[in-house]
């Protein structure tokens, strides 16, 4: 399975069986916690198949998703590098398999395979950016302007139509951009009513350029 997986994509059969012969594979049924915040651990984790949501959460309850991660990409990279708490929650989005590699075997293989820590760190790098558009978003954007983001990130084009064909709920998009689900609720009857998007079997799809703002 790792021979999918962009992270080793460079290694020989000799590497990969190497490298697996450490690993650990699980199974994780939907909706199931594979890291809480704060959580002491120090192992890598690559996504076999399935999906994740890293998220953050406070004392209520209230969450800010982060990211979604899907197969071949990998978490809980920075606790290979240091020995700080998990810094946010991870949850399985559906059945999902990932292979796990302890902190002690992964830096016994970078010594030899350099070029795997150089791809960990670009993969870091990626999601960092990321999240720097989410805070840009957060700051300047107001509610309408960080929901609309998200459905035109989410949009992918399909016989001629923008659509989100994730079963996205009002919920999650609230989650995404830090706001009530019944203000998410408000825009998208708006945005329904006035033309702009349409809801086809709990799959959105954009039939008209978004308003700049609501």
């Amino acid at each position: 399975m790792l021979t999918k997986v962009p992270l080793f994509a460079d290694l020989d059969e000799t590497e990969l069986a190497k490298i697996s012969s450490k690993a650990v594979t699980r199974h994780y049924p939907g909706n199931t916690t594979v890291i809480n915040e704060g959580d002491i651990s120090d192992s890598l984790y690559i996504i076999l198949s399935g999906g994740v949501r890293v998220y953050l959460s406070d004392m209520e309850g209230k969450e800010v998703t982060l990211n979604d991660q899907g197969p071949g990409e990998f978490f809980g990279e920075m606790a290979l590098l240091d020995s700080a708490p998990r810094s946010a929650s991870v949850v399985t989005t559906g059945k999902t398999e990932l292979s796990i590699i302890s902190k002690t075997d992964f830096e016994e293989f970078v010594i030899q395979h350099p070029q795997t820590l150089l791809k960990i760190l670009q993969g870091s790098i990626r999601r960092l950016r990321a999240l720097t558009e989410s805070v840009r978003s957060l700051a300047l954007l107001d509610v309408y302007g960080r929901v609309a983001r998200v459905l035109l990130q989410l949009a992918e084009q399909e016989d001629g139509v923008l659509k989100i064909r994730s079963g996205l709920t009002q919920q999650e998009i609230a989650n995404r951009v830090g706001a009530s689900r019944e203000m998410v609720s408000r825009i998208l009857k708006d945005l329904r009513s006035g033309g702009y998007i349409e809801v086809e079997d709990k799959h959105i799809i954009i039939k008209e350029p978004l308003p700049h703002d609501w």
